[in-house]
């Protein structure tokens, strides 16, 4: 399934595009692949010559319409990659809920998903945008964002990018996609990237082989499971070959700068902390190094500008406890595709034109960084709060399936902030502070 290498002579490469897409992961894939669809000229630059493994590898259900979109369902439906149908979630003592199954409360296709290895997922976008008209060019170098005056007050214009090491030369577009994901080039170099202060996290995770699946329909669901003192919580998700990603997030404070010994001994000793899941890897070998990043959770200012667009990651990347990185990143993929489409459509590739997808963005994002916060707050609980609120369920086990997009939770929210101070739903950075861990989740309170 991996992507063909296909790096052709820089002499291959047009003066000109109608939009450039720098970045060859989901939101890439997506914005390139849509504006292609509406018959634009469109490059995708992707800096490695073959996709690379990468962490975000679990589809919730809301992802299905913008795959649909792209032509990516009979590929998936015909893939190695396991199918998803639930979510199941292990308290601190290691109690399992009941499996949350998305057809109890989302009939119809998209109650099923996948868990993707990215490697061959990323490939199966590129592939898939080639055949769809984007001009992919994979070990492509962008040396620099050309803007038409100074970068902050000006309209981007296109890049200087070199091919396989050749020498760097200019390439021209009406727009720029910037969907370089951590990397977030435009908004690093603009200045406009924000922390979020009150999610300020770390990860350590790593792939085994060996590790305890569940029978049948349960064998490819994602695991959310909490440690025994409930400072931190653990991602299982199955993937092919018998592997199993693992991963441990918790306050950076407490899993990094106050930790003796290197992460891998940090892990080992989460994972003893965890009772519902070191059972579970007693007869598995670990396949991968450790890997750690930490202060993932982040927004920019603004989505867009004169001439340039920011999708998935270099726009914004929230907490992993609700799988909502892949989402996010292929939706505003879509979002921004479709805004593109229309300011090509007019002349008129202006911020006003382009950012035209960020209020629908923000307010999904915002909606699910509310159940991130409830999570994270200290003696909060979502079965007391459903207690309280019954009428909120369907509308918290809409946001976990990802259904946030031109919605209105503004009643639920009102409610949430009852019982814990959360910043507003529509904040972009947060408050001053940060949480800590909690003994039950969102859907597990919800389902």
């Amino acid at each position: 399934m991996s992507s063909a290498n296909n790096t052709l002579a820089d002499s291959d490469v047009m003066d000109a595009y109608d939009v450039i897409v720098i970045g060859g992961g989901p939101a890439g894939c997506a914005s390139a692949t849509l504006v292609a669809q509406a018959g634009h000229s469109v490059l995708l630059l992707e800096r490695q010559a073959k996709p690379q493994f990468k962490v975000g590898e679990s589809l919730i259900p809301a992802s299905f319409e913008t795959l649909e979109r792209m032509g990516m369902i009979d590929q998936l439906r015909a893939s190695r990659f396991p199918k998803k149908y639930s979510v199941q979630f292990f308290s601190g003592s290691g109690k399992a809920s009941s499996p949350f199954y998305f057809h109890e409360t989302d009939p119809g296709d998209r109650s099923q998903t996948w868990q993707v290895l990215r490697s061959e997922f990323d490939g199966m976008l590129l592939d898939n945008a080639r055949r769809q008209g984007v001009d992919v060019r994979q070990g492509a170098a962008v040396k620099e964002l050309l803007f038409d005056g100074p970068a902050e007050s000006s309209r981007a214009v296109g890049v200087r990018a070199s091919f396989d090491g050749d020498e760097a030369r200019e390439i021209s577009s009406k727009v720029l996609m910037d969907a370089t994901g951590q990397r977030a080039m435009i908004a690093r170099q603009l200045g406009i990237r924000q922390h979020d202060a009150c999610l300020r996290m770390a990860a350590i995770y790593t792939h085994f082989e060996g590790a305890q699946r569940d029978p049948g329909i349960d064998e490819g669901a994602t695991l959310i499971l909490q440690t025994e003192d409930n400072r931190c919580w653990f991602w299982y998700i199955p993937l092919p070959d018998d592997r199993v990603s693992v991963g441990v997030v918790g306050p950076i404070d407490y899993l990094i700068r106050d930790r003796q010994g290197s992460p891998q001994t940090t892990f080992d000793q989460e994972v003893q902390r965890c009772p519902g899941l070191a059972p579970r890897l007693t007869e598995a070998r670990q396949s991968m190094d450790i890997k750690v990043i930490n202060d993932f959770s982040y927004t920019a200012e603004r989505a867009a500008g004169d001439g340039w667009a920011l999708v998935g990651d270099a726009f914004g990347f929230l907490d992993p406890i609700y799988s909502s990185g892949m989402l996010l990143a292929l939706k505003s993929g879509e979002l921004a595709a479709d805004a593109t489409i229309a300011a090509l459509a007019a002349d008129d590739p202006s911020a006003k034109r382009l950012g035209a997808y960020e209020p629908a963005l923000r307010a999904g994002m915002a909606s699910f960084r509310q159940l991130i916060y409830a999570f994270y707050t200290p003696d909060f609980n979502f079965a007391r709060f459903l207690k309280r609120f019954p009428q909120h369920r369907l509308a918290i086990v809409d946001i976990l399936i990802g259904d946030v997009f031109d919605r209105d939770f503004t009643t639920l929210f009102e409610d949430l902030r009852q019982m814990i101070s959360t910043p507003s739903p529509t904040s972009v950075a947060g408050v001053e502070g940060t949480v800590s861990g909690k003994a039950m989740t969102a859907a597990e309170g919800a389902a």
